[in-house]
């Protein structure tokens, strides 16, 4: 029962040894080993790797891409306009030892790494107006940041990939004074343009009404002309028709004045009267 015993604990105690010398790193980690606090050498590559047990320390970082979503911050344009900016970055750590050495743990490798990335933008938006940070400065101001940051990071052990800005926008008492005055240039630009509109359109009516009373005088002179013409043919004809046969134009005008006279009409002349010879005597 003894000898039992003593191969259980030789056997747990063998375990606790094997577990203490031999550790496996992965591709998402890597770590760095210590002794009594002295910096020893650093693991990397994936695998399994030994150790002094129990006077030697592991310490493990991540290897993957990690981010730091900072707290939304205010800013000052050139053109002395309050910005809310809220930005993320991107950033892993590449010499776990310099990582170790200065800034120990991640929280504090997050601490170190806002305030950069804070200070270099806002420098960065300082040196814009408000417009142009809205309309194409935004990436450059990105860019900028990124490059600088990734310089003073890396005496931390840090690349840092990118740095993004994911809202850029103004303070709410300052947005809602900007919306007024959006909305009353807007106004006024709307009030201008009705007025051009409609000086514009008084143009238009007044060229139209020049040019329909052209048309109407032209129409005018042509009817009158053809008119003129008509007449004066029509003159010609009866004259041409009353030389050739006197009495019969007579007879005919003679008839016309009868349609247009005597229905319902009274008229009282004298019995001998030329008018009603046709009457009194049809043949």
């Amino acid at each position: 029962m003894k000898k039992w015993l003593l191969v259980i604990i030789l056997l747990v105690a063998g375990l606790i040894v094997a577990s203490e010398v031999i550790f496996t790193i992965d591709e998402t980690n890597q770590c760095i080993i210590t002794q009594f606090g002295e910096y020893i050498r650093s693991v990397q590559e994936p695998g399994l790797h030994a150790k002094i047990p129990f006077i030697q320390k592991l310490h493990r970082f991540e290897k993957r891409i990690l981010v730091s979503d900072a707290n939304a911050s205010e800013y000052l344009t050139r053109d002395m306009k309050r910005v809310i900016v809220d930005h993320v970055t991107r950033w892993r750590i590449t010499d776990p030892h310099q990582f170790y050495k200065s800034v120990r743990t991640e929280a504090g490798a997050l601490a170190r790494l806002d305030d950069i990335v804070t200070g270099r933008l806002r420098e960065e938006i300082a040196r814009h107006d408000f417009i142009e940070l809205i309309r194409d400065k935004r990436e450059y101001v990105m860019e900028a940041a990124t490059v600088e940051t990734r310089d003073r990071a890396g005496t931390y052990g840090i690349e840092v990939v990118d740095t993004r800005i994911k809202r850029l926008d103004l303070p709410g008492e300052v947005e809602n004074s900007v919306f007024d005055r959006m909305e009353a240039e807007r106004r006024r630009m709307a009030m201008r343009y009705r007025a051009e509109g409609e000086e514009q359109a008084r143009e238009i009516r007044a060229e139209a009404d020049k040019e329909q009373e052209i048309i109407l005088a032209r129409a005018y002179e042509t009817s009158e002309s053809l008119r003129g013409e008509g007449d004066a043919a029509a003159t010609s004809i009866y004259a041409e028709a009353y030389q050739q046969d006197p009495d019969f134009y007579s007879f005919l005008k003679r008839l016309e004045t009868y349609r247009e006279v005597l229905p319902g009409s009274t008229v009282i002349l004298p019995a001998g009267s030329d008018l009603f010879k046709y009457l009194e005597k049809p043949e």
